[in-house]
């Protein structure tokens, strides 16, 4: 049975992945590796710890020792990278800990599969490396979008790691031909997100009647994609993708913050007064849009949800887990 390994399993995208692929590719076995901090969550993937066709493993991708044996003991032909710090604002505070887990944890990734991979001049290998939009930088208008030949110009320490490691993937397959292949997505939103993250803290803040905090005036702006349509996406290029190649994954679908809380309270049937401007947050970008042609011609993928349909399916999701979600 062939191996594949996810990092980052038990986060928001990593282990909605996982469940998506166990659907698509029953014959596969799936090893879900997660450090297990603080937006880790067993309970995200707490359905699968029965399977036959699935083993959890704690680990931290920056260790060497750990990574090495997990590669030995079940040889997968694929590899996505899901692990990283993700949470701008935390970015901020703790700029250190971003470069190590996303920068240092994708290094180590790379070094480790570089070594057990190049026996067989990597046939049939592929290491995925999940990446963001966030590494282009921000769009001062509202008629240009980023292709796969943009620029990085990344301006917050969580998109400058993730920009690192991309530049380090690139090196890795230049210098030594292994098969990586990047994908940056749009942002995502769906269940098993951690409440942190504007939507889910939007929609728990309205289910509490508290008011929701928007940074400036609100007027920046994000493409946004259901986590099910981003996982359907990498499923395509993990098995149809060109190694050394970077895929744009968006929806073609973009609102600003306050108009994405004010959907939100729309659906709620709660009043817009509950939007509170606070302070801007350092370096915040104002605009992320993709071109995402790339991926639709070759592969004719688009996505299934529409924004209006995947807001309303993930409002009820988190008002029917509650317990998931709630802090007793």
């Amino acid at each position: 049975m062939k191996a594949i390994m996810v990092t980052g399993g038990a986060g928001f995208i990593g282990s909605n992945f996982i469940r998506y692929f166990m659907e698509s590719h029953p014959d596969y076995l799936i090893i879900n590796y997660d450090n297990l901090t603080y937006a880790g969550n067993l309970n995200n993937v707490q359905d699968l710890a029965g399977s036959s066709k699935y083993v959890f493993i704690k680990g931290d991708i920056c260790d060497t020792e750990q990574v090495e044996k997990v590669l030995k003991d079940y040889d997968p032909e694929y590899v996505l990278n899901f692990a990283a710090e993700s949470h701008v604002d935390r970015s901020i505070n703790d700029p250190l800990l971003f470069g190590k887990t996303n920068v240092l944890g994708t290094l180590n990734l790379l070094y480790c599969l570089q070594k057990h991979w190049q026996g067989d001049g990597y046939t049939s290998k592929r290491f995925l490396q999940v990446s963001t939009d966030e590494v282009y930088g921000s769009i001062a208008n509202l008629e240009d979008y980023f292709d796969e030949e943009s620029n990085l110009l990344p301006n917050s320490p969580y998109s400058a790691s993730k920009a690192g490691a991309d530049l380090l993937g690139r090196a890795f397959y230049r210098t030594y031909n292994f098969p990586i292949i990047i994908t940056r997505c749009c942002n995502n939103y769906g269940p098993y997100q951690y409440k942190e993250k504007f939507i889910p803290n939007s929609i728990i803040k309205a289910l509490k009647d508290e008011p929701i905090p928007i940074y400036g005036d609100g007027t920046n702006r994000r493409e946004w994609i259901h986590v099910t349509d981003h996982c359907a996406a990498i499923d395509q290029v993990l098995f149809g993708g060109k190694p050394g190649e970077i895929y744009n994954i968006g929806s073609g679908e973009e609102v600003s913050n306050l108009e994405m809380a004010e959907m939100i309270l729309k659906y709620l049937g709660k009043p817009t007064d509950a939007i509170v401007k606070v302070a801007d947050r350092p370096g915040h970008d104002w605009r992320y849009a993709l071109n995402s042609d790339k991926i639709k011609s070759f592969f004719q993928w688009k996505c299934n949800y529409s924004l209006t349909e995947g807001i309303k399916e993930t409002i009820k999701w988190y008002q029917e887990n509650r317990d998931w979600w709630d802090e007793k």
